[in-house]
């Protein structure tokens, strides 16, 4: 699995469009780090990075300077520590060959993920109606979960390398709600950690909302490489 790393060197060298939260405030529900918009508008969109298990928010926000200019972006550091400088939205076992999670704990990010969207519009000034949920693999998840039950909070979700839970499923918003929801899909073929699988499912029970998933497969692996990304900021220049 290829992970993004920002290295401390970047960290010493960043420039005033970043900030950083090293921990949770009294409002803040979630660590998380910040690029501010490139370009000024009154109102800019958001897009909300959600990082993996076992990683943190500054894993995701490595390729925060490749974003598009207009955006502004936060990421986000899951609530649950599962090692050091390691956290996850839930925790999942895999050593039955199919994931197995805790339901407890995914319901409960969600509702932290959905706490600290309000937190940010309480902090920062965007357009609360171009909010766009952009997760890798259990990030991806979450983004699914919160998008797909909450789709009058979020514009659009980018999943990379995720799927769509089962128990989500039953959950999900009517198709009236959910019919300006944007979703962006992308996952390699050669995935050993969530099969492709999961993806050509989520196309299918997307499509069975009647939305349309901008969906590409690649000869990958779990992992984020440079096509993926490419068409990742394609897909969010016309946003």
């Amino acid at each position: 699995m290829r992970l993004f790393t920002l290295t401390l060197l970047i960290l010493a060298n960043m420039n005033t469009t970043y900030s950083l939260a090293t921990s949770k405030n009294d409002e803040s529900p979630l660590c998380y780090l910040v690029r501010k918009p490139k370009v000024q508008t009154d109102l800019p969109p958001l897009i909300l990075l959600l990082h993996g298990v076992g990683s943190n928010e500054k894993d995701l926000f490595s390729f925060a300077e490749q974003l598009p200019a207009k955006f502004l972006v936060v990421s986000a550091r899951a609530p649950l520590s599962v090692g050091r400088d390691s956290y996850a939205w839930y925790q999942v076992d895999f050593s039955k060959g199919k994931p197995v999670f805790s339901q407890e704990q995914e319901e409960e990010s969600k509702k932290i993920i959905i706490q600290f969207i309000s937190y940010l519009k309480k902090t920062y000034v965007f357009d609360e109606q171009r909010i766009y949920l952009c997760g890798f693999s259990q990030g991806a998840i979450m983004s699914y979960a919160v998008g797909l039950t909450n789709p009058e909070l979020i514009r659009g979700i980018a999943a990379m390398s995720g799927r769509v839970l089962d128990e989500v499923k039953p959950l999900t918003a009517s198709n009236e709600r959910l019919k300006d929801l944007n979703i962006f899909i992308s996952h390699g073929a050669n995935d050993g950690v969530l099969t492709i699988q999961y993806a050509r499912e989520a196309a299918e029970f997307l499509k069975l909302l009647n939305l349309n998933p901008s969906y590409h497969e690649y000869p990958a692996g779990h992992t984020i490489n440079d096509e993926m990304f490419r068409d990742l900021v394609n897909w969010l220049d016309t946003k």
